[in-house]
């Protein structure tokens, strides 16, 4: 089933009933069985606690052009803190992450928008969460990971050309929750967190090789942070959100890398602090959906102006969540699986979509 938000629906109720209250109210009818406890088996419909955790409204500006939400295919299982997705051969690639009352999943789905199909692919060969994944030429590459619940990386990388894994030059320290991108020929990896009892960011910038399988050091993110959000735009890096440390201590500074001067530039920051966000570059802007924070849950849907230099809000996710996946495949964003309140306690099969129209 496919359901679409229209403008005139959204400012129609928006005029008898709070944002929050409209959003629960009109589109939470597909959550059912759509969720998972981690330490617990067995489907269950949307936790009430998400109600209370989860946040819709924007300091930014509304968009001219808000955009709308559609139901989409949920996922085989439940599903959260797996790799941040990435498009790899015009399907969706989630790896990794918290399933099935454990946190060192290594499942890998990829989700087919033609058919509205998902399919079960070659397992990482180490499971693990907060998987660092990116695509470049005609592989998938997916670097660390925790193997506890967010904590305690894990320093193994791999490869993925198709149809099989295969392992490349470990990482020089163990990390999860890294930023990872393709920019040239090479994969930057930027931020993450180390540690176990002792868990904490740090301001690593990597850049891998595949043709040597070596890895160089960059310069280091100002401010370390994990769980963050990167795009590139017009051969620049942009980082976006995250944590120092927890999600208590959410950020919402916006860095640019300027690859040719190995500098980082200050940016406008992000209206809303968080992390675990979606962050994708979509119709010429950058667009930053969901997150965490201290009993929250975030539905906001910025995106960055890159010519007004600006940000802007369009509308909210129908079903706020963190730690999901976030693609761009053809003319929409796709946001699949992820936690629907604070912490991992509980994991999600959603699967919407957002488009400009």
């Amino acid at each position: 089933m496919t359901r679409t938000l229209s403008r005139r629906t959204l400012i129609a109720a928006a005029a008898t009933l709070p944002a929050a209250s409209l959003l629960h109210a009109q589109h939470h009818g597909h959550h059912q069985g759509q969720f998972e406890r981690l330490n617990q088996p067995g489907r269950i419909d949307l936790p009430a606690l998400h109600a209370q955790h989860a946040v819709y409204d924007s300091p930014a500006p509304r968009a001219q052009q808000p955009g709308s939400w559609r139901v989409l295919a949920p996922l085989p299982i439940p599903r959260t803190e797996m790799a941040w997705a990435v498009a790899f051969r015009n399907r969706m690639h989630l790896v990794g992450g918290y399933a099935e009352q454990r946190v060192d999943r290594p499942y890998h789905h990829a989700y087919d928008p033609a058919s509205n199909q998902w399919q079960e692919l070659a397992q990482l060969p180490r499971g693990a969460n907060h998987v660092g994944v990116a695509t470049l030429g005609e592989r998938l590459y997916a670097f660390g990971g925790f193997i506890e619940q967010n904590r305690t990386p894990h320093d193994e990388a791999f490869g993925f050309d198709g149809e099989q894994w295969t392992r490349v030059r470990r990482l020089p320290e163990a990390c999860g929750a890294m930023a990872c991108i393709a920019l040239g020929k090479r994969i930057h990896l930027i931020g993450g967190a180390i540690g176990s009892e002792m868990r904490r960011s740090i301001d690593w910038h990597l850049v891998y090789d595949p043709q040597t399988d070596r890895y160089e050091r960059r310069q280091p993110l100002p401010v370390a942070r994990d769980h963050l959000g990167i795009v590139v735009v017009n051969d620049s890096i942009h980082i976006i959100g995250g944590r120092v440390d927890s999600f208590h201590t959410n950020s919402n500074l916006h860095h640019s890398y300027d690859a040719a001067a190995d500098r980082w530039n200050f940016r406008t920051p992000l209206p809303t602090a968080r992390s675990g966000q979606g962050c994708v570059f979509y119709r010429g802007k950058v667009f930053v959906m969901g997150g965490e924070g201290t009993n929250r849950v975030y539905g906001q849907n910025e995106a960055w102006d890159l010519v007004a230099d600006r940000w802007e809000s369009h509308a909210p996710m129908l079903t706020p969540r963190h730690g999901m996946g976030a693609v761009v495949l053809g003319d929409s964003i796709f946001v699949a699986g992820g936690g629907p309140q604070m912490g991992g306690g509980v994991k999600s099969a959603i699967h919407e979509a957002f488009t400009l129209g």
